[in-house]
């Protein structure tokens, strides 16, 4: 033994590299976003557990068609051995903690580790603060809104971190969207919940460094979740009528897009997000038009996912760059406009030793004139 082994200290796991096969973990891979990337991942080499929601598997053609045709492509690709031998399918509903843990004890199983987990269940609630309040209907959307966005990914992520401690190891990769960002008008509690789980996952990056756990927030355009999950559209109020509300509601243009997206001129698919009834669908985009949509998305977080110093956030496209940076643009112009009154609340230092609230002190806020 030389001097200098003394010296030596234990080197740090690392993830794979790119060229070296990665094992994932998606949480929503039927969605368009999750078999493009599964695709993606078994020709590059890498291994997946692919968890898919039953209930969309089992009774919703028009949602488990695209992925059911994948497994068929899977059986039949020319290294359909390699590529089953790569690729595990698992039951899997994010808002029960069991079943996470069960798929993530089912991940482990199967391939001895998990190096990423992918974070990419969504779903949106159509409706205004106070449409989404008239009954208790709509109440209870809100409640599947957060169960779905942002309890979701917490179960998951809870059932992972004891993986990904035990090999001081692992990245997850959180799919939100540029509303983590912006307020969007008819989708507030949609980004309400995006909102909570950057939040929670910002606090928690901290918490899990010390683990060599890596944490990225992936935000692509509003349309990639929008239109690749289900739609929940709450009854309509006439106050909010897009004859009477000059702003922007996200049910007036999701409505003319699902309309356009058909192709007909007949009365459509987008009359359901007004109808007085709550109603819910899937976008009907081909498939050709879903893989283009998820393109950039899917590129990006496999080139992110186990990247040894990954962002904290990215975000897609150009689109999405130049409208977050309008946003802080506007939050920096706001701060400095009120700078003035934001530092005059500060408790100046005095040489003079406070007296006790007993002896009749007063505290003075004085506000510039």
């Amino acid at each position: 033994m030389s001097k200098n082994d003394d010296l030596k200290l234990p080197r740090e796991p690392k993830f794979p590299t790119h060229n070296a096969p990665r094992v994932w973990f998606l949480t929503c891979a039927n969605s368009p976003v999750g078999i493009s990337l599964s695709r993606h991942l078994l020709a590059h080499g890498d291994y997946v557990t692919a968890g898919v929601l039953p209930v969309e598997f089992e009774k919703h053609e028009d949602r488990s068609a695209d992925f059911k045709d994948f497994l068929n492509e899977v059986g039949t690709h020319q290294d359909k051995e390699t590529w089953r031998a790569r690729l595990r399918v698992v039951a899997l509903d994010v808002r029960i903690m069991a079943q996470c843990q069960s798929a993530v004890a089912e991940a482990v199983q199967s391939f001895g580790r998990v190096d990423i987990l992918f974070c990419c269940n969504s779903e949106v609630i159509v409706g205004t603060v106070e449409e989404l309040s008239q009954s208790k209907r709509t109440l209870t959307l809100v409640h599947e809104q957060f169960e779905t966005n942002f309890f979701g990914p917490v179960n998951i992520i809870k059932a992972t971190l004891p993986i990904f401690r035990s090999k001081k190891n692992g990245h997850i990769v959180l799919l939100t969207a540029i509303t983590g960002h912006l307020g969007t008008p008819g989708l507030s509690m949609y980004c309400a919940s995006q909102w909570a789980i950057e939040g929670y996952c910002d606090s928690l990056a901290y918490e899990i460094a010390p683990f060599n756990i890596k944490l990225s927030i992936v935000q692509p355009n509003m349309e990639i979740n929008v239109l690749t999950h289900k739609i929940t559209s709450a009854p309509p109020m006439s106050a909010y009528a897009e004859e009477t509300n000059p702003a922007p509601l996200s049910r007036n243009i999701l409505s003319g897009l699902l309309d356009r997206l058909e192709g007909s001129s007949e009365p459509t698919i987008g009359d359901q997000l007004h109808s007085n009834e709550v109603k819910s669908l899937y976008p009907p985009l081909s498939k050709g038009m879903k893989e283009r949509l998820v393109a950039e998305t899917v590129h990006a977080v496999a080139a992110i996912g186990g990247h040894d110093n990954p962002p904290a956030r990215h975000i897609v496209g150009f689109e999405g760059v130049t409208t977050v940076k309008e946003k802080l643009k506007t939050v920096s112009e706001e701060l400095e406009d009120f700078i003035e009154c934001s530092t005059s609340v500060d408790i100046e230092k005095s040489d003079e030793a406070p007296r006790p609230l007993s002896q009749g002190s007063q505290t003075h806020v004085v506000i510039p004139g």
